[in-house]
């Protein structure tokens, strides 16, 4: 409510002064009526600018203060000017009302420099002066030769009428060069500032309109007069305005040089020359060589001041540019465009060891938590790898999760010591969002002897760091020529998977699961076996780590889903009765992990019109252990109806904690377990542990690598029900579920 009535009152006293500058020809110039108005109006506008002086910001009140004086020394001037006109019938020229007139020119210019400063970025604003100065110079030079020369150079005037005439444009040049200072400044200024230039151009404009009326149609000036009180008008509207009195705009940055900017600037400088033409083509008797000499020397230095600064700042930019495209937004380190150069200098002056590191778990934070928890996880990963680093080393990210070192002048041996300090630091928890994270790296190293390609160094510490990922134990490996070997066949190995897919090389096996002690079969697990044309059969330790890392896993798991489902709907339609109720497919994490895995399930199901309840997934504890998206893939599978085994229980990294976010229906006890059960002593100790915690929680068992019947008459003695292993029977791609315990002899793997 409060902006609404002071807009009111700009609306107001905007149209009060119309009104009076209409009025005021009316009255006729010179009538006592006329200049009554006139002082009284600017009066006026003097006690709103001085009132409103008063209310403003502290900041600005010393500007305003400025202002007002400069319109009190305008109207004392213009009393006097009426005293000498209308009282003592005397020429006003000279009089002392020209020192008031001539008093005001520099207050106006203090007050408004120091109003358009406010919100200014520190430092100065060196390409705006001399944008500025260009203009002016430009333009007070074609008012030096047309105004000023001439009524400066004139002797039939008295001297001190010459001064004074003189004076006048000399002010009129000092505003425009104000104008043009103000209008160069970055950024757009406040609406009361704009206001106040407004007003200036006015009185400039009215000014210079008064140097041409009184030379050449003095009957005129009445009219120019209203430029004067219009100036009043506006500066008592940019008083009143909301935003004298609101917190100045912040404006950043230099000013921006845009079409009409070059416009401008090209316009003045091309003054010159237009100057030169101009008094030859009209045949001046005298041409101004010197003021025109002077006024080209002064915008050629100026001008080339300005493209000097225009080259800078391009320097400048392509500088800040250049270290943009060299480090990582994320963390602030370098990145890997400035890592390859450094490390290509390094190579070159050897010794050179590069670590390359990817964290361990950083996908599951990603998963669980978030992309901005993972992010700010980053930053401080980057953080303590550059604080343990030696005065000179480097580490980059390289992208993801994965960072680089370059450690120069340093033996293998130091290298290591170096690498151990950097996963040092990595083992501490991070807290990030009230959340403390572990994570921990990989780490492959390499250096630059026998080679002088930096990428070479590069890619062996990238193939070391896939090693050390793969293996257990230690997390950091240093390169060998082996591990070519090793990634080169497999390498081969997964494109001979890819062939093995297209050409149908694959096919399934069912072992069978039975009850004790009557060994009935009552479910089967699917396992896959690759037949090779020239290798034989390939066993799946060798070929499903390089399908889960390759990520032919996830085609090839839905291969086994859907062969699974369909062999299970075929024997329940042509056995019937003596069919297993359910068949187990086993689940690799790097399934779990997508996202849409759960419909793919749902999908097969359907087509294959296999009830939910008749499949069992079966997946191990690391693959569910640091949840994210897993997790979440497993309790959308359970809401299916899909039963869920968690494989190889015992042996992963917190199992019974699982129990607990995981929803679960089948414990398979891995077979190191069950291996020494008929031992007397401690051995059989977690196999009984692990049957009350499943009968606890009201969940199946099932005993895993079951060879003898010693094992399976001991596990029933400790209370398990459901048993696997070749004592029932190996895989085969057609079980006998007419009979009770399959002869190992007859079975084929």
């Amino acid at each position: 409510m409060r902006t609404i009535g002071v807009d009111r009152r700009v609306t107001a006293w905007t149209a009060a002064g119309l009104l009076i500058c209409v009025a005021y020809p009316l009255l006729g110039d010179g009538t006592l009526a006329g200049a009554l108005l006139y002082n009284l109006f600017e009066l006026l506008a003097f006690v709103v600018v001085l009132v409103r002086a008063r209310r403003n910001r502290p900041e600005d009140r010393l500007g305003w203060y400025v202002f007002a004086a400069a319109i009190g020394f305008r109207l004392a001037g213009d009393v006097t000017y009426e005293i000498y006109r209308q009282v003592l019938h005397q020429s006003p020229f000279p009089s002392p009302a020209d020192v008031f007139y001539l008093g005001s020119c520099p207050l106006l210019v203090v007050g408004t420099l120091l109003l358009a400063r406010g919100g200014r970025r520190p430092g100065r604003d060196l390409a705006g002066l001399l944008d500025a100065a260009i203009i002016a110079t430009g333009l007070g030079l074609v008012w030096w030769v047309l105004v000023i020369g001439p009524i400066a150079g004139d002797s039939s005037i008295p001297l001190a009428e010459r001064l004074l005439g003189a004076a006048y444009p000399g002010c009129d040049l000092v505003l425009l060069a104000l104008v043009a200072r103000v209008l160069t400044r970055s950024g757009r200024p406040a609406v009361s500032v704009a206001l106040l230039i407004t007003g200036t151009g006015t009185l400039l404009a009215a000014d210079v309109g008064f140097q041409f009326v009184t030379a050449y149609r003095p009957e005129l000036e009445g009219i120019i007069s209203v430029g004067w009180l219009l100036s009043n008008v506006v500066w008592g509207a940019a008083a009143l305005h909301p935003s004298a009195a609101a917190p100045p705009p912040v404006r950043t940055g230099g000013p921006r040089v845009g079409p009409g900017r070059l416009v401008l600037l090209t316009g003045s400088t091309l003054l010159v020359p237009t100057l030169l033409f101009a008094q030859g083509a009209l045949g001046f008797p005298n041409l101004s060589w010197l003021s025109i000499g002077v006024g080209a020397v002064l915008l050629f230095v100026l001008v080339l001041l300005r493209m000097s600064g225009f080259v800078t700042q391009v320097q400048r930019q392509a500088r800040q540019l250049q270290d943009l495209a060299m480090r990582d937004d994320l963390t602030g380190l370098p990145n890997r465009r400035f890592f390859e150069e450094r490390l290509a200098a390094a190579v070159a002056a050897g010794p050179a060891q590069v670590a390359m590191l990817d964290l361990n778990g950083f996908k599951d934070v990603n998963d669980r938590f978030g992309h901005a928890v993972g992010d700010r996880l980053l930053a401080v990963v980057a953080q303590r790898l550059a604080d343990r680093l030696r005065g000179g080393d480097l580490v980059a990210r390289m992208g993801g999760d994965e960072f680089a070192v370059l450690v120069t002048g340093a033996s293998p041996e130091a290298m290591t010591g170096i690498v151990d300090r950097l996963t040092a630091g990595l083992r501490r928890p991070v807290e990030v969002a009230g959340h403390e994270l572990l994570v921990g790296a990989s780490v492959g190293i390499a250096g630059d002897e026998g080679t002088d390609d930096p990428y070479e160094v590069l890619r062996r510490a990238d193939t070391a760091m896939y090693a050390a990922k793969a293996q257990t134990g230690s997390h950091v490996r240093r390169y060998a020529v082996e591990l070519d070997d090793r990634a080169r066949a497999e390498a081969q190995l997964g494109a001979e998977l890819r062939a093995a897919l297209d050409t149908g090389q694959f096919r399934l096996v069912y072992q069978p699961i039975v009850s004790l002690p009557d060994a009935r079969v009552v479910s089967v697990e699917a396992l896959i076996r690759w037949h090779h044309p020239e290798r034989g059969l390939i066993n799946p330790v060798d070929f499903i780590p390089v399908a889960e890392q390759n990520g032919l896993i996830v085609e090839l798991g839905a291969w086994i889903l859907r062969t699974a489902c369909a062999q299970a709907v075929t024997w329940h339609t042509s056995q019937a009765s003596s069919t297993p109720v359910r068949v187990s497919v086993n689940v690799s994490a790097r399934q779990l992990a997508e996202p849409d895995f759960a419909d793919l399930v749902a999908e097969v199901l359907a087509w294959t019109g296999l009830s939910a309840h008749n499949l069992i997934i079966e997946v191990t504890e690391t693959a569910v252990f640091r949840g994210g998206q897993s997790v979440q893939t497993v309790k959308d599978l359970h809401q299916l109806g899909v039963r869920i085994a968690l494989d190889d229980f015992g042996t992963g990294h917190s199992s019974l904690g699982l129990l607990h976010t995981v929803p679960v229906d089948v414990l398979k006890v891995d077979k190191s377990f069950v291996d020494t059960i008929t031992m007397a002593g401690r051995h059989a100790v977690i196999a009984t542990a692990l049957i009350q915690v499943a009968d606890g929680l009201g969940l199946s068992a099932v005993a895993e690598g079951v060879e003898t019947a010693e094992q399976a008459a001991e596990l029933y003695r400790l209370g398990y029900r459901l048993a696997q292993g070749y004592h029932f029977g190996r895989p085969v791609a057609e079980p006998d579920f007419h009979g009770t315990v399959i002869a190992a002899e007859t079975a084929v793997a």
